[in-house]
């Protein structure tokens, strides 16, 4: 074999070992047109210091990509998957008293069943209620619970199921907004592609005697499939 040959698998075989420092971190220990290769969290990072900066870059063995912090682009087009939140506003105006009331996602016409047209989402995605924003007017009384539900009817299924709800016992401020989260909800808020979602409301006690606005929002984490 010849020199030249024996020089080329040596260095097609050598495995580089990083560079390691006894203090500090690799930022205050590089020297200017030096490197440093290291794991962190599971991935390849790569450190270079130019020009008296620290630059810094992630390696992939999964095909998975890792920003530390904000991710700025000129254009962005997803080609598969992706994952975002969706804002939806529910308001109306109504004397509620004790009955179940499935609010509006389209108008302000809220209604006492899930099969009416304002008052369910055709769900074109897996969504999973992360937040309710839920403001009333001044009550007339403030004794009253508020049960949370969110419901579906599956494709193919007339029936309305009941996925997840939460019922809130603390006394009301007027004009006060309470947030309903994903975590208070007694299972996991989620409806697959292709069923009806809705959300209802009921209080245990009539609030008030005469009709009120009410000012829902809720936010639904989307997995979006292209």
């Amino acid at each position: 074999m010849s020199k030249d040959m024996r020089n080329l698998r040596r260095l097609i075989n050598l495995t580089e070992q990083p560079q390691s420092f006894n203090n500090g971190s690799p930022a205050t220990n590089l020297q200017e047109g030096s490197s440093f290769v290291t794991l962190e969290n599971g991935r390849l990072a790569v450190y270079r210091k130019h020009k008296g900066l620290k630059w810094k870059s992630y390696m992939s063995s999964d095909g998975n990509e890792y920003v530390d912090k904000k991710l700025t682009t000129h254009s962005l087009e997803y080609t598969n998957t992706f994952i975002d939140y969706r804002i939806y506003k529910h308001n109306f105006s109504d004397n509620i008293g004790t009955t179940e009331h499935f609010i509006p996602w389209q108008g302000t016409g809220e209604q006492t069943s899930m099969d009416e047209a304002t008052s369910t989402l055709l769900v074109p995605f897996k969504m999973t209620c992360h937040k309710i924003l839920f403001r009333p007017e001044a009550f007339d009384t403030d004794t009253a619970d508020f049960t949370f539900k969110i419901k579906r009817q599956d494709s193919g299924d007339a029936t309305p199921d009941e996925v997840a709800s939460f019922t809130y016992t603390d006394r009301f401020v007027d004009n006060t907004t309470i947030e309903v989260k994903q975590s208070d909800f007694n299972n996991t808020p989620v409806v697959d592609a292709g069923a009806k979602a809705s959300i209802s409301i009921q209080a245990s006690a009539n609030p008030h005697g005469s009709s009120k606005d009410y000012y829902i929002t809720s936010v639904w984490r989307t997995e979006v499939t292209i």
